[in-house]
């Protein structure tokens, strides 16, 4: 029974956050940032792009960039290469839209793993440059929110995934310090 229960809340809260960017698709500018968050965060690219242009920028945060490299790497691995089988959830249907041809991930729904790097990113990159503290947390927010917008996700997924990164981003914080 609490297991029914479990779902159907969970159910009710998807198609709830759903409805509410079903608002937005369509909308040109939403649009567009959702779309290229999305595409811009696969496989981590945008999170080691900053990592890489911190490093090469300051010599003094290659530490910080390598410690963000080697977090989305394992990161990726737990949740693309562990969780990911463990949990049998369909992604929601897709929305084909030719304008922004956006790629599927064979893999299964839970939990979302751009929401996962952006939010390990975040806290990470939060800690090495705490003065841009808002511009990370509002790139992490609008990566996540795009695979709900994009249809890639239910909400709970990026939910999940959002906990997930936070968590590991403040494990990588204890583990390896760099202050």
């Amino acid at each position: 029974m609490a297991d029914g229960l479990l779902r159907t809340s969970i159910a009710g809260f998807d198609a709830m956050v759903d409805d509410w960017f079903a608002t937005l698709r369509g909308n040109r500018i939403a649009d567009r940032i959702f779309y290229v968050a999305s595409e811009g965060a696969d496989y981590s690219r945008a999170w080691h792009a900053i990592g890489l242009t911190m490093a090469v920028a300051s010599p003094s945060r290659r530490a910080d960039a390598a410690r963000l490299a080697v977090s989305l790497g394992i990161e990726s691995a737990i949740v693309n290469g562990v969780l990911k089988t463990l949990v049998p959830r369909d992604r929601p249907p897709l929305i084909v839209d030719p304008t922004f041809a956006v790629r599927r991930p064979k893999t299964r729904s839970f939990p979302s793993g751009h929401a996962s790097s952006a939010c390990l990113s975040a806290v990470l990159l939060s800690d090495a440059l705490p003065k841009l503290r808002p511009l990370w947390w509002a790139l992490a927010v609008v990566v996540s929110a795009s695979r709900v917008h994009n249809r890639m996700h239910h909400g709970s997924d990026v939910v999940a995934g959002a906990v997930i990164g936070i968590a590991m981003g403040m494990a990588a914080k204890r583990f390896r310090p760099l202050r």
